[in-house]
């Protein structure tokens, strides 16, 4: 069998975060479903944040609410804090993703916490998870470092800066560590140094990463992310996205444009990529604007 990449759709969070038109709850339930139509198997549905901050993420609960457990599937949401956690909980989320970052800056800027706060933060959530497996259960959790291959307040983020977070995530025994190109700074070179760096900083973890196409290099890094081994990338359909606290951060890198890829070199994802495109597309029209992803404009070759 051909090596099975697993792409994490990140669009109805990340890709609607930072768009102008304001989406229904509804309307985004509408596009998970899609999305798992499409062969999404793993989704950040939504995001537990302040709607006076994020207001594209507001009724997250509504959300997860039409979107009920279903076996094989998992529906997550990202957190920034303890409150964020306690939301997540409330609605049975399948998954919670607790966003830290590489760098004060970022992380003062994004969260109001520096770097020693938010591992401290994470610590508690830890913490309180452990307690809650021992009891009634609790979703299973990952974390996502921001800021990983540079940020906008600090500018370059080095290697050594990469494996003391991860390394201290590893330490407080987080199985699932990404890696996040936020401003979308990384080139491909870089990507295998760290990556390489973080698996030996964190041997027994699954690293994951999740790319911005800021700079027209998302696809470049996913392959060298690929060929360095990793399994898990983060996608958004139709490249849409961005980040409200990241100045001039486009989108992630599309789904369909990484399933064509992938397809191309002899990769499984799971995915349809023609329900991709038509989801694509249909995304594009809600938002007012066409997606910018390549696919949503050219489709796929072969054509039939």
């Amino acid at each position: 069998m051909s090596r099975f990449i697993q792409i994490v759709e990140v669009g109805p969070r990340d890709g609607l975060q930072n768009e102008k038109v304001v989406l229904e709850p509804a309307v985004r339930v509408d596009l998970v479903r899609r999305l798992e139509a499409a062969g999404a198997r793993r989704i950040e549905a939504v995001s537990f944040v302040h709607p006076k901050y994020v207001p594209q993420m507001a009724g997250a609960e509504e959300v997860m609410a039409a979107l009920p457990h279903a076996a094989g599937r998992s529906r997550i949401g990202l957190v920034l804090n303890g409150k964020g956690y306690d939301r997540a909980l409330a609605t049975g989320v399948d998954e919670v993703n607790v966003s830290v970052a590489a760098t004060d800056g970022f992380g003062l800027k994004n969260q109001g916490l520096s770097v020693k706060d938010q591992l401290a933060m994470l610590g508690e959530i830890v913490a309180r998870r452990h307690n809650a497996e021992a009891s009634d259960g609790a979703p299973s959790l990952s974390a996502m470092i921001s800021c990983v291959w540079g940020c906008p307040f600090e500018g370059e983020v080095s290697v050594d800066q990469v494996t003391d977070m991860v390394g201290a995530l590893a330490d407080l025994g987080v199985a699932e560590i990404g890696l996040a190109d936020t401003i979308g700074a990384g080139d491909p070179w870089a990507v295998t140094r760290k990556v390489e760096a973080a698996r030996n900083a964190a041997p027994d973890a699954v690293l994951r990463l999740h790319f911005h196409d800021t700079r027209n290099t998302g696809l470049a890094n996913a392959y060298a992310g690929v060929e360095a081994g990793i399994d898990v990338l983060d996608a958004s359909v139709g490249g849409i996205g961005g980040c409200p606290f990241a100045p001039g951060a486009t989108g992630n890198i599309a789904t369909e444009d990484l399933v064509y890829m992938l397809a191309r070199g002899g990769f499984e994802t799971g995915y349809d990529l023609d329900a991709l495109i038509a989801t694509a597309r249909w995304i594009g029209e809600a938002l007012g604007r066409p997606a910018p992803s390549a696919l949503s404009r050219a489709g796929g070759f072969p054509r039939p």
